[in-house]
């Protein structure tokens, strides 16, 4: 029966959406971490009788039809780039974007991603880097020895170097964002990367030309909602049960009529 395949495909779409709000649980502690959600679209109709077809010789046209659904399928995992809560560390290198941007960090090979997550670190050439020691764009290396490490909304970096008695600019961090910040591409580690969907980068300067701007000291949190995660994650348990009670019922009337040829 074409009931059977269509509750076959509600129980594959449920369980993927299990598996995203999931995702999204796993996070919830992630520095920077833009939750997903599942999408879904109803598969093709079988047209048994197609509206607005001609219903007699004399004209009448069918005001109804009769259309059979084929069943759902999923048509993406958007990520929602919302603005995450902004949490105080104490750490001078830790930086937060309040508004729109991402950090730019340039890989090994030379390429750049881009990120949320302004947990930043001093590797053991002075150099600015994210977790995995790669630096942040431009690159800036705080020297030896100096001290009150400043760094202001736009990203001007700051340090009190020894015998002086004014703050000295030693470099400036900057911005990147994206005409479409959804077409990014995850690849891990806090990292996206730009797609034919994202747009292409823009680099700029915080608090300038509707960038968002730095907080120092702060860090942004995943924005994970847990009460919503948990009540989609319930509601997508119920469907998934459903089409498997559907599943059921279909096997027992093919049962029943198996019954009959006995």
């Amino acid at each position: 029966m074409r009931a059977l395949y269509t509750a076959a495909t509600g129980m594959a779409a449920q369980e993927l959406s299990v598996q995203v709000i999931s995702n999204n649980i796993a996070n919830l502690r992630t520095t920077g971490y833009k939750k997903q959600r599942a999408a879904f679209q109803d598969l093709i109709y079988d047209h048994v009788r197609r509206v607005g077809a001609q219903a007699s010789d004399q004209g009448t046209i069918l005001p109804v039809g009769i259309d059979l659904g084929g069943g759902v399928k999923t048509v993406g995992t958007p990520r929602l780039m919302s603005q995450g809560t902004l949490s105080p560390t104490g750490n001078d290198l830790d930086i937060a974007i309040r508004g729109d941007g991402f950090f730019k960090i340039q890989m090994p090979d030379g390429t750049f991603t881009y990120t949320r997550d302004g947990s930043f670190q001093m590797d053991n050439q002075g150099r600015i880097v994210n977790a995995q020691g790669n630096p942040v764009q431009p690159t800036i290396t705080i020297p030896q020895n100096s001290s009150q490490l400043t760094i202001n909304t736009q990203g001007q970096v700051s340090v009190m170097l020894p015998g002086s008695t004014t703050p000295t600019t030693i470099g400036q961090i900057g911005l990147t964002r994206f005409i479409n910040k959804a077409g990014l591409q995850p690849i891990g580690d806090n990292l996206f990367v730009d797609t034919p969907a994202s747009g292409q980068p823009q680099d700029g300067i915080a608090n300038t030309d509707g960038f968002g701007d730095m907080q120092q000291s702060n860090l942004e949190q995943a924005n994970v909602e847990v009460v919503s995660e948990i009540s989609d994650l319930i509601a997508a348990q119920r469907a998934y049960e459903m089409n498997a009670k559907v599943i059921s019922s279909v096997d027992q009337m093919l049962q029943s009529t198996s019954n009959l040829f006995r």
